[in-house]
């Protein structure tokens, strides 16, 4: 059954609903937010993106047009079979009208796959597999935060420039690591690199000596990171205990956040290159949201986690300007719009569901740079959003070719 049915106030009762409710799926915009509160991904996302969305309910007053918002928190545990079958519930128990956050493209894939037949928004801030506008695309999915296409535009095309010409690959083996793999060796090979192989690791691996070593044994400038999380972290602390950069190996950390970079420690994590969609310190707009969201949370925010927020905090406009929760009518009202806030930079929504932002690369601060907890990135260059993302034309978004 479509979203669209579901309206609370049939045809027969119409008369007996009040003006702003009648438009509005069971009398509230319900918002279930799908996240790993408790594994590998629950410091990039986890409690924070909790927070982020209280913060986004907060500031509009906990209602649009009246209606309130109900806030409805899933821990899909990393899990695709978890998310589809979580996902399934919230549509036709609890009335969700918008799926947002969903980090790891193992879960993003099965739920906006759900959503699009359901006719439901998808608002994903955690997952990257650029897949999610392209093949996998749907008329009610919004890609926010960051993709792998855009990851790979940064990082790999800094590292080649600057001398990193042969790259062997360290990669997680479910959809994300397949797709930031496949991005970045495009990038390398367009910037005169060439790509020596790879090897797959186990998505929530333990211990990547023999894979590290295989890449190593390759005789690559770099070693190439196509994981995130928990994966991400153990590679670099186990690649630092091996010595492999004293034996001239670069590491290309292709997905990086402030989480892991802290756990991490700045003498093992320093020279690192990244690509990121926000970083907390980068000017006024971000200082002050990120100062607010630190007052609850303790740490600085995420590139998710204030992606939740912003993600949100647009959908909330569009809700009200569309004068309803349907997800089409929604939907129609984020395509084409201009996204210029503390998150994003010369943002703007396309019709496949991509938010084209700004990116940054951005390099680790050495310890003696470090002026304390989450100052750990220096601002390298601004990668316009028209170069960070894959154009529409090359996406094979099928209601966009259509």
């Amino acid at each position: 059954m479509h979203r669209r049915s579901r309206i609370a106030c049939g045809a027969a009762a119409l008369l007996a609903c009040s003006p702003a409710f009648a438009q509005y799926s069971d009398e509230a915009v319900r918002v279930g937010l799908m996240t790993d509160l408790s594994g590998v991904y629950k410091d990039i996302a986890g409690q924070g993106a909790v927070i982020a969305a209280e913060m986004a309910i907060n500031d509009r007053g906990g209602e649009v047009d009246g209606v309130p918002i109900e806030l409805i928190v899933v821990d899909h545990e990393s899990d695709g079979e978890v998310a589809r079958r979580e996902a399934r519930r919230l549509i036709d128990e609890e009335g969700v009208d918008v799926f947002a956050e969903l980090v790891s493209s193992s879960v993003a894939l099965p739920v906006q796959e759900i959503a699009r037949e359901e006719e439901v928004v998808t608002l994903i801030s955690g997952a990257a597999s650029s897949s999610l506008t392209g093949e996998e695309c749907s008329p009610t999915g919004f890609h926010w935060a960051y993709d792998t296409y855009s990851l790979a535009a940064g990082t790999a095309r800094a590292v080649v420039e600057e001398g990193g010409d042969s790259w062997y690959f360290l990669t997680a083996d479910y959809s994300f690591g397949h797709a930031l793999e496949a991005d970045t060796s495009e990038f390398v090979r367009e910037a005169g690199g060439e790509v020596l192989g790879a090897v797959r690791h186990e998505f929530k691996g333990a211990d990547f000596t023999s894979e590290l070593l295989e890449a190593s044994a390759s005789g690559a400038d770099v070693i190439g990171l196509a994981n995130a999380g928990g994966d991400t972290v153990t590679a670099v602390r186990q690649a630092y205990e091996l010595g492999l950069s004293s034996e001239g190996h670069q590491l290309a950390g292709l997905l990086l956040f402030l989480s892991e970079i802290r756990t991490l420690g700045l003498y093992v994590a320093s020279g690192l290159q990244l690509t990121t969609g926000f970083y907390w310190d980068l000017d006024d707009r971000t200082r002050a949201w990120s100062q607010r969201f630190r007052r609850r949370n303790g740490l600085p925010p995420t590139m998710v986690q204030a992606g939740v927020y912003s993600s949100l905090t647009h959908y909330f406009d569009a809700v009200a300007d569309a004068g309803t929760d349907d997800g089409p009518a929604v939907a129609d009202q984020l395509h084409g719009r201009e996204v210029d806030d503390f998150f994003a930079r010369n943002g703007f929504i396309r019709e496949d569901g991509r938010l084209v932002h700004d990116m940054a690369l951005m390099e680790v601060k050495s310890a003696s740079e470090s002026t304390g907890t989450g100052d750990y990135l220096e601002h390298v260059r601004t990668i316009p959003g028209d170069e960070a993302y894959r154009p529409l034309e090359e996406g094979n978004c099928p209601h966009v070719t259509q």
